[in-house]
């Protein structure tokens, strides 16, 4: 065989982008690589389609970051959030718009995999990788990275996007540093008519016990994905909170379906994005939102990005442009998202002091009410809210101040000296309560 023969058939090995993980993240990623036109190979571990412990809602930054033509397998639709401090101070708050959608989270995803594949992406599943190798025997050249596959097989690529998870091996080859680790519980709970229809159009977020933790109910026509999130190191406890939960809500002799738990991880700051031609995005680049770790929006917004620079990379002809494209790459990321996860921790740490005033303010104060309202229908961000609204900007400023003006606040969550914890004085209703937007 001639030397151009050999080159050519190399050429035909090699892969211009490789996805690793078939999630949102990873089939955004795929999709923007393929519709430019470049040769995709998505590999996923698992079979398609894979249970996900997730709530599974989808809110406005989230839908408007899906492919062009792509359906949402909804669920249900929301038009009202009921909110609770570990089960007291109800009190429910209704939009005349949707807020947000609900999905089942293997059906999500397996359309967007599909969404991927008509782009152009080629997709193998029950394939996991071993290690990631950018020098060495394996590598042809240095324009090209391989991985090396259970069982031995070698995949060449021009560019590889790592978005299998929080603790897959593509992170763990880019070095992606974490400093909040949560522990998420859930259940899928099929159950009657009669109580399916009591939570149609309707979700329940309950500001938990422990510092930080918080609980869910989202309806899916005949089952309610049901759970818990709070710090890792609190497992037992955050176990109990689930069980006590599931109690109060009067679903315990309801038999789940599925009962599930994975641990979120959020990046720090300086954590890399990238190392030589892989790059990393979604939950295995720790890019969620640190208060309520939601992480779709996220995962698409970050993968369709690693996806467009993943192009880049793979066009680049030496050392010093795979950096400028990666660094690039980096900028875009942190311009976005790393703004939004700045005000999220910022949330977060205010929230784990002082989760009474937050419920009081998020379900009496109408302007709280609204700007909750907007994020979820992807009409502003936290950040954008933080930044660009002055009294946003003196909310955010008072909540983060250690002592609560007027009172302090309880084991509960609850503010002393004002009995029913409302921040408005009109109180927070027990039982339900509405209120209309």
């Amino acid at each position: 065989m001639s030397s151009e023969n050999s080159s050519a058939d190399d050429a035909r090995r090699v892969w211009d982008v490789v996805v690793v993980g078939a999630g949102p993240a990873g089939a955004s990623a795929a999709y923007a690589a393929a519709v430019a036109g470049r040769r995709v190979l998505l590999l996923e571990k698992a079979e398609l389609p894979r249970y996900k412990t997730c709530g599974g809602g989808i809110i406005g930054p989230s839908r408007d970051s899906l492919p062009p033509g792509f359906e949402l397998p909804l669920k249900d639709r929301v038009h009202a959030v009921t909110f609770s401090v570990n089960g007291r101070f109800t009190r429910t708050r209704r939009s005349r718009q949707m807020l947000f959608g609900l999905v089942n989270r293997p059906e999500f995803d397996h359309r967007l995999v599909e969404h991927a594949q008509r782009a152009g992406a080629e997709v193998r599943t029950g394939t996991a990788v071993q290690r990631v190798e950018q020098h060495g025997s394996a590598v042809p050249d240095r324009r090209t990275v391989a991985l090396v596959l259970q069982g031995g097989e070698t995949v060449l690529a021009r560019a590889v996007v790592g978005a299998d998870g929080s603790a897959g091996r593509i992170g763990a080859h880019v070095g992606v540093k974490v400093d909040q680790v949560d522990l998420g519980l859930e259940a899928e709970i099929p159950v009657p008519d009669t109580v399916a229809e009591d939570w149609k159009g309707r979700v329940l977020i309950d500001w938990g016990p422990m510092p930080g933790s918080y609980g869910w109910v989202f309806p899916k026509g005949d089952t309610l994905t049901v759970g818990v999130i709070s710090r890792r190191g609190e497992g037992a406890a955050t176990k109990r909170y689930l069980e006590d939960f599931i109690g109060r809500l009067g679903l315990a002799g309801f038999e789940p379906s599925i009962s599930s738990g994975h641990l979120t991880r959020c990046r720090t700051d300086d954590s890399p994005l990238s190392r030589g031609r892989v790059l990393v995005c979604g939950d295995a680049a720790g890019l969620l939102e640190p208060w309520t770790r939601e992480g779709i929006s996220f995962a698409l917004r970050s993968g369709r990005l690693a996806g467009e620079w993943a192009v880049r990379i793979a066009e680049a002809h030496d050392a010093v442009d795979t950096r400028r494209q990666a660094l690039n790459y980096t900028f875009a990321v942190k311009a976005g998202l790393g703004t939004e996860m700045s005000v999220g921790k910022r949330m977060l740490a205010a929230f784990e002091r002082r989760p009474g005033v937050f419920h009081a303010v998020l379900s009496g104060f109408r302007p709280a009410w609204k700007a909750f309202r907007d994020i979820t229908r992807g009409a502003t961000t936290l950040g954008e809210l933080v930044r660009t609204h002055p009294l946003a900007h003196r909310a955010m400023t008072a909540l983060e101040r250690r002592s609560p003006a007027g009172g302090s606040e309880t084991g509960d969550g609850t503010r002393a000296g004002n009995g029913t914890g409302a921040g408005d004085g009109a109180g927070t209703e027990a039982g339900g309560a509405s209120v209309s937007s």
